[in-house]
């Protein structure tokens, strides 16, 4: 095999095409420079919200209710990252409020594993953000902060609606109901059987 020595054009044509597949290239890799990183972001990736509060370090925090001048109850994870058990307090509208205990260097999870966060009213209606103020125990620090309101429509969240406690009319009727319905026996029919 004989190598011929290029001549200036191939070299310029050599030379271009060297240029422009350089450009390419940086301009493919380019868009990790200039672009952020989504992995670098902080973010909540489910449908709740997250906020910190010295020790505490609140996450997927929401409140399922089905009106906004219904009780709400609120869901989440609660980490304590300091040696002292904590209590944190949220309080939402109208004066309403709950507190959530916390051991030292552990979390708390708002399931069905623990006692119900229960607002008695949500403050915003399904789909909006309330705001709500939350505290530690112990500590003058405060942050406000914006948990969505989601209602049942979305099946996994159906079982933590707050269930409306029976006022002393409705168990009144509804056992002046069995108590009739106990008393009344049936009479016969004469012509059963005919």
């Amino acid at each position: 095999m004989r190598f011929t020595a290029m001549n200036r054009g191939q070299r310029g044509k050599l030379a271009m095409a060297t240029a422009a597949l350089g450009i390419g290239l940086l301009s493919l890799t380019g868009c990790g420079y200039l672009n952020a990183q989504q992995t670098t972001a902080q973010y909540s990736a489910s449908d709740g919200t997250r906020t910190d509060l010295g020790a505490l370090q609140l996450r997927n925090f929401i409140i399922i209710s089905d009106g906004e001048d219904k009780p709400g109850r609120v869901i989440g994870a609660v980490y304590n990252t300091s040696s002292n058990d904590v209590v944190l307090t949220i309080k939402g509208a109208e004066g309403s409020q709950t507190q959530v205990p916390v051991k030292q260097n552990s979390y708390t999870m708002l399931n069905d594993s623990t006692d119900a966060a229960i607002l008695s009213t949500s403050g915003a209606k399904p789909g909006a953000m309330a705001e709500v103020t939350i505290s530690e125990d112990g500590t003058n620090k405060d942050a406000m902060f914006k948990v969505p309101v989601l209602d049942g429509t979305i099946v996994d969240y159906k079982t933590y609606l707050p269930t409306p406690e029976p006022t002393a009319a409705s168990t009144a009727s509804s056992s002046e109901t069995a108590t009739s319905t106990e008393t009344a026996t049936p009479t016969p029919s004469s012509t059963a059987g005919h």
